[in-house]
């Protein structure tokens, strides 16, 4: 039992004094690095920070006007906040995979918001974002050609067409219920004669709308002689 203990003993004491030297540098290193993070002075900052959201439900859509950013008034010792100019930027993430079809406002706090090590927010401007959530639609509508420079050098229109003609927008309901038609942008007959093909693309008045393909369309025009 006596050798046993004595063997310990031995085990401990080589433990603790191998590489002492080496240990005893290192422990003296972590010393004097966490005195300069302690003695670091505390400062504050604004930051304009971007907003971010996640597990927004695929079959519903942000109506209201996007909100990009906000801004954060951060504390923390100035290496960090140093830093966070760096690289280490700062985040707003919203949680969204429970929201319904209608108005839902959000509060901006610790929970939400992603911030270097030692770094705390303060408060938020604004302190709370509110968002407009609809249904997704997807319906088709009628392709609209745009003519310029029609009756020029005596010809005028004989026939014209455009392929496809209608195209699939996609977005919240209620905008997209208010698109009666995807208009060309204008194809100039000033110095057409015979038969042309135009590729031109089509657009729709709002910009919370958008197409499901490609919005370029072919249009084809037969021009005769005016009589």
């Amino acid at each position: 039992m006596k050798q046993t203990l004595h063997g310990t003993l031995q085990w401990i004491v080589r433990l603790v004094f191998h590489n002492f030297g080496w240990k005893l540098l290192s422990l003296a290193a972590a010393v004097v690095l966490w005195a300069l993070v302690a003695s670091e002075p505390e400062l504050s900052t604004f930051a304009t920070v971007r907003l971010e959201y996640r597990n927004l439900p695929d079959d519903l859509e942000i109506s209201s006007d996007p909100v990009g950013s906000v801004s954060l008034e951060l504390r923390g010792p100035s290496g960090e906040l140093r830093a966070a100019g760096d690289g280490i930027q700062p985040a707003v993430v919203l949680e969204m995979s429970d929201v319904r079809p209608g108005e839902r406002t959000f509060t901006i706090g610790a929970g939400n918001v992603k911030l270097a090590r030692g770094v705390r927010m303060v408060r938020s401007i604004p302190s709370e974002v509110r968002f407009l959530f609809e249904r997704r639609m997807v319906r088709f509508v009628p392709v609209v050609v745009r003519i310029a420079g029609q009756g020029q050098n005596g010809y005028t229109v004989a026939h014209q067409s455009v392929a496809p003609d209608r195209l699939a927008i996609a977005g919240p309901s209620s905008r997209v219920a208010r698109i009666s038609a995807a208009v060309t942008d204008p194809v100039d007959l000033s110095s057409v004669v015979g038969t042309s093909e135009f590729r031109v693309n089509a657009f729709v008045e709002d910009s919370f709308v958008r197409f499901q393909s490609s919005p370029q369309v072919v249009v084809t025009v037969t021009m005769k002689k005016k009589r």
